[in-house]
């Protein structure tokens, strides 16, 4: 089975919160459109400064999600 790996778009600053909130839509809907499967999508709140967007995938879709989006960082999810 396929590991699974959270990548993370960290966003900054007293809006950060709602960046985070409006690139969960663009990862929702780039998903969609080129039909790639993921197992969840959404925010972590770290602090009023600081919040993360996130999408968790299948080790196997890595590469592509990963050229296409430009995430900031990624973990093995456990």
């Amino acid at each position: 089975m396929s590991r699974k790996i959270r990548l993370l778009w960290d966003f900054r600053g007293p809006d950060s919160l709602e960046t985070a909130k409006h690139h969960v839509i663009h990862l929702k809907e780039f998903a969609e459109i080129e039909k790639l499967p993921f197992i969840e999508i959404s925010i972590i709140e770290q602090n009023i400064y600081l919040n993360s967007a996130f999408i968790i995938i299948f080790e196997t879709e890595l590469s592509v999600y990963k050229n296409a989006l430009k995430p900031d960082r990624g973990t093995i999810v456990v």
